[in-house]
């Protein structure tokens, strides 16, 4: 709630002052608001470093604080600028915090007032000073910031953490299954110039190599096993697993069933004695931490055993990219045990054996309605208390297709960016659409590494990874 001072209440040699840390999302809004997209203000832009600098707020984004504590503090709403002058004395870096003040110098005719504009550091250093003249209002005038319409700002910066997290790890030595049209070669390639994956490309060479003769890209780094035939290439990448030479498989351009056949083959495949199933790490903008969806893509109608294991593959799968304890929303459509709702069931007792330590790593409750399991409002108008109602991180669907359907809402709808991973093989399975994107393909190689450092280390290599600039 903002409310203002009148002309007849401004006091000479009164201040106000406010506090702001500079976050990214400042710059990203501020360059969308004004227009001014010049790479030196915006992070990760291209360009947006030069001589070894980081990007820096524009002067006008320092400008726009001072305008912020005179139109809601001093005077307050109802305030109209007349005129301002600025001096700028240095940058602002994401992650400094201002303290912005204003002081009334002199009270003039016309209810003309002139006032002092000052910005610091924390440390004291100036970064803009200058003088200000509004025109103070003249009735009381009460604001209720409420009001305002909220903003999401489309930015995926979860993905980013994890990406920049795999960097630092040893790149995964990868089977890349028939690598042979351009999303799947270049998010390949991609990965491996990222240093997150070291490629044995599997496949049609000639396919292969005019693929990459079309993308610009030489494949003088990269080893080649010419397997023209698919279902022979993907028993080839298994088999590489068996010889110690590979430490996780990629699908390429083929169909996942030709794939999976040879990963859950009960002779030389890749099963392990849970089953496997597949995982979807969504980043969807302005949600505070990834969204977990699991199983959209193999399990087609899991009974409650199955339930078990896709429950506690999705565990692990929040552990490596750094979910403390994973909250897991098992869903139904009601929030109620219903017996003729057989998805209401099971998600009671999954909920129970999780209780009696059945499921591990996670806190797991059900059933929950998808309201209830992502929105702590909705839980709490219905009455569900507990850890996981409106805070779920990790949602599992009754089957398949209610998982494909989510997954592809969020992507589409809410324009969220999409990982993933096959869990519960001996080594991570990248199982991306044939219609992924490279940064899919990317963020799912950035997945599958930090799985991979997490099965073997029991630790995350995100953990405490957080942007402090958000």
């Amino acid at each position: 709630m903002a409310s203002n001072r009148t002309y007849d209440q401004i006091t000479i040699g009164e201040t106000a002052t406010v506090s702001r840390t500079c976050t990214a999302n400042d710059l990203y809004i501020f360059a969308h608001a004004s227009g001014n997209t010049n790479p030196l203000h915006l992070p990760k832009a291209e360009g947006s470093v030069r001589d070894g600098e980081p990007p820096f707020a524009p002067s006008m984004w320092i400008g726009a604080l001072v305008s912020a504590v005179l139109g809601n503090i001093l005077p307050g709403p109802g305030t109209i600028y007349r005129s301002q002058t600025f001096s700028f004395h240095g940058r602002v870096l994401l992650g400094d915090t201002l303290n912005v003040s204003v002081q009334v110098l002199a009270k003039e005719a016309d209810r003309i007032v002139r006032l002092a504009t000052r910005v610091t550091r924390a440390d004291g250093t100036a970064v803009a000073d200058g003088i200000a003249i509004v025109t103070a209002p003249d009735e009381q005038i009460t604001f209720d910031t409420a009001d305002l319409p909220s903003l999401l700002l489309e930015r995926h910066r979860h993905f980013d953490r994890f990406i920049s997290a795999a960097r630092r790890l040893p790149p995964l030595v990868t089977a890349v299954i028939a690598p042979e049209d351009a999303n799947s070669l270049g998010g390949a390639l991609l990965a491996a110039n990222e240093g997150l994956i070291r490629p044995i490309l599997i496949g049609d060479r000639a396919k292969i190599e005019k693929t990459a003769q079309s993308l610009g890209a030489s494949l003088d780094a990269f080893e080649i096993e010419h397997v023209p035939d698919e279902a022979d290439a993907a028993a080839r990448g298994v088999a590489m697993v068996h010889e110690g030479r590979v430490s996780a498989v990629m699908k390429g351009h083929l169909h996942t069933d030709l794939l999976l056949k040879h990963v859950v083959k009960r002779d030389g495949g890749l099963r392990t004695r849970r089953r496997i199933s597949h995982v979807f790490v969504m980043d969807v903008p302005g949600h505070p931490t990834p969204v977990l969806i699991s199983d959209a893509a193999i399990n087609i109608a899991p009974d409650l055993e199955t339930k078990v294991d896709i429950i506690q593959n999705a565990i692990n799968v929040g552990l490596a990219i750094g979910l403390d304890e994973p909250k897991v929303g098992v869903l139904s459509a009601i929030e109620t045990v219903n017996p003729a709702i057989a998805s209401s069931l099971d998600a009671a007792v999954l909920s129970k054996m999780a209780e009696r330590g059945q499921i591990t790593g996670g806190l797991v409750d059900g059933p929950l309605a998808m309201d209830n399991a992502i929105d702590l409002q909705a839980a709490r108008t219905k009455g569900i208390n507990s850890l996981v109602a409106g805070r779920a991180e990790v949602l599992i669907v009754p089957n398949l297709e209610a998982g494909n359907m989510l997954a592809k809402e969020l992507t589409f709808l809410a324009h969220a960016e999409t990982a993933g991973l096959v869990a519960g093989a001996k080594v991570p399975v990248i199982l991306t659409s044939r219609a992924d994107d490279d940064r899919a393909r990317l963020a799912s190689c950035a997945l599958a590494l930090l799985y991979q450092h997490w099965l073997t280390t029991g630790a995350s290599a995100v953990s405490g990874e957080m942007d402090p600039a958000e």
